[in-house]
C-alpha cells in the first residue's frame, strides 16, 4: 500500500487509514468503559493486574508515594545493582531514569551519565510533584527491575531498549510494530523523538519496511543494518501476553507495550486505552479494514480461555500504599 505525504482525507479513507475522530467515536468510546481507564493510565495498577494474572512484568523493588520516603530510598537500593525509576502516571517515556550500575555513591545512567544520591532524590521529588504525569497530577514513583535487552536486537538498535506495541481489538491482535531507539531519540523507543518503527507480521513476528520521522527507511540510521526481515524472539509468547492483558483490563481496543528481556523474555511495560495511530505508518497499511474484518466475523480466541482476574476500581483506586 502506498502512503502519500500530502494525501487528502478522501484518499486516506479509501486507503483504509483510521483517523483520530473515527478511532475515538467508533472504537474507543463503545469498547473502552471509562471505569476501566485507571488500570492502564496508572502503571502501578497495570503491574498489579499483570501479577494477579501471572503475566510477566518487571519486578517492583519499591514504590515511593510520599516526600518523606525519599530521604532513605538510595540506601534501600544498594542491594540492586541496577534499576529503573518511572512515574506511575507518566506518558511518552517522560520521567524515566535508568540506572545501569552504581558503587553506592555514584549511579551510572544511560550513555555514561552519572547521578549522585541527591540527583536521584531530586528526580523522585519531581515525579511525586506531578512534573511528568498526565495533567500534572500528583504522582508516585515506581522503582523496578531494569530490562537487559535481548542480544538479538544488538545490530538494529542503538543506546536503549526496543519495544513492541500490539493493538488488540475485541480480544484479537490486529497490528504490531517494533520501535527501535536511535541516537536522535536519545536511546528511547519514542517515534516522536526520532526512533525507528517497523511493521511486524503478526503470524511470524518478522519485520517489514521501516519508517523514521515519517520517512520510509530500509536500514537503521546508526547501525546501518537492514530493518526488514528481522524476527522478534519469543514472538508467540509476546502475542499471548498482549492478548491476555487486554482481556484482563476489560478494554476492547487497547495498545499493549512490551520488551524482550535477555533472560526473562517478553515483559509487559504498559497498556494504553487510547493508542496512537502511527502504527499504520510503520505497517504501511490502514487499520480500518482489519478492524472491520473482526467486527464482521466471529473471532476465535488465539488462546485457551484463561481464568483472568479482572481489575475492579474501588474508592481508593488513586491511592497507592507505600
Amino acid at each position: 500500500m502506498k502512503f502519500f505525504s500530502f494525501a487528502t482525507p478522501a484518499q486516506l479513507r479509501r486507503a483504509g487509514v483510521l483517523g483520530i475522530n473515527e478511532r475515538n467515536a467508533d472504537y474507543i468510546q463503545p469498547n473502552n468503559p471509562r471505569s476501566r481507564f485507571p488500570c492502564v493510565d496508572n502503571k502501578l495498577l497495570t503491574k498489579k493486574l499483570c501479577v494477579e494474572n501471572n503475566i510477566p512484568t518487571p519486578q517492583t523493588y519499591a514504590v515511593v508515594d510520599r516526600f518523606g520516603a525519599i530521604a532513605g530510598l538510595p540506601d534501600t537500593l544498594l542491594s540492586n545493582p541496577d534499576f529503573v525509576i518511572k512515574p506511575a502516571r507518566g506518558a511518552g517515556g517522560r520521567g524515566i531514569m535508568v540506572v545501569n550500575g552504581h558503587d553506592g555513591t555514584a549511579f551510572r545512567g544511560s550513555g555514561g551519565t552519572e547521578y549522585s544520591s541527591d540527583d536521584l532524590k531530586y528526580h523522585l521529588s519531581m515525579v511525586l510533584s506531578g512534573l511528568y504525569s498526565l495533567g500534572g497530577q500528583a504522582d508516585v514513583a515506581i522503582v523496578e527491575q531494569r530490562i537487559v535487552t535481548h542480544p538479538a536486537f544488538a545490530d538494529i538498535s542503538y543506546g536503549g531498549t526496543p519495544d513492541i506495541r500490539i493493538i488488540v481489538y475485541r480480544g484479537a491482535p490486529v497490528m504490531g510494530m517494533l520501535r527501535l531507539p536511535t541516537s536522535t531519540s536519545g536511546g528511547r523507543a519514542n517515534l516522536h523523538q526520532g526512533a525507528v518503527a517497523a511493521g511486524v507480521d503478526l503470524k511470524t513476528g518478522r519485520t517489514f519496511g521501516g519508517v523514521c520521522h515519517n520517512q520510509a527507511v530500509t536500514r537503521h540510521p546508526d547501525t546501518h543494518q537492514p530493518i526488514e526481515g528481522f524476527r522478534i524472539p519469543d514472538w508467540s509468547r509476546t502475542v499471548d501476553c498482549a492478548v491476555r492483558l487486554a482481556k484482563a483490563t476489560g478494554l476492547g481496543y487497547v495498545g499493549i507495550d512490551q520488551v524482550i528481556d535477555s533472560s526473562d523474555g517478553p515483559m509487559i511495560l504498559e497498556a494504553n486505552a487510547r493508542p496512537g495511530l502511527s502504527i499504520q505508518v510503520a505497517n504501511r497499511s490502514g487499520l480500518t479494514r482489519h478492524l472491520r474484518d473482526i467486527d464482521g466475523a466471529t473471532v476465535p480466541s488465539p488462546l485457551k480461555e484463561p481464568k483472568l482476574r479482572l481489575w475492579q476500581p474501588t474508592e481508593d483506586s488513586g491511592q497507592i500504599a507505600g
